[in-house]
């Protein structure tokens, strides 16, 4: 498989397990008694959702800057994240839309931006999209 794949693979993987787990029953799901753990885990899912999607973009749209590739990480992350809450809400008998799990989608995609935007500044991705 060419290396280019890869990335792409590894995103789409990501938004499938996001799917998988947003969308599967609430009972067939652990139970864990920590208080909003479930946005801590929204927050994570779109951290890594959005933080592989800029690398995808960044390195086969070729953008000599981040902020086309980190707006198009973000913006998706947004939107993937707001169709799982439609699809919760319409298809699910067991899950429900919350506001509160945009809330966490969207600081999770925000922490990804960020985390972009120190890694850019010390220069770690640099060797990442080089490959």
């Amino acid at each position: 498989m060419p290396k280019k794949y890869i990335l792409f693979l590894i995103a789409l993987f990501w938004a499938g397990v996001i799917a998988y787990f947003c969308l599967v029953k609430s009972s067939d799901l652990p139970v864990v008694n920590i208080s909003n753990i479930d946005k801590c885990i929204h927050t994570f899912f779109h951290f890594v959702f959005t933080f592989v999607w800029f690398l995808f973009f960044r390195k086969q749209l070729k953008f000599k800057y981040d902020l086309k590739p980190l707006l198009f990480s973000l913006l998706l992350s947004v939107v993937f994240g707001l169709l799982i809450e439609l699809l919760q809400e319409l298809f699910t008998l067991t899950r429900h839309a919350d506001v509160l799990d945009v809330v966490a989608n969207l600081t999770g995609a925000v922490l990804a931006v960020l985390a972009v935007l120190i890694c850019n500044k010390l220069n770690i991705l640099s060797s990442i999209l080089k490959n």
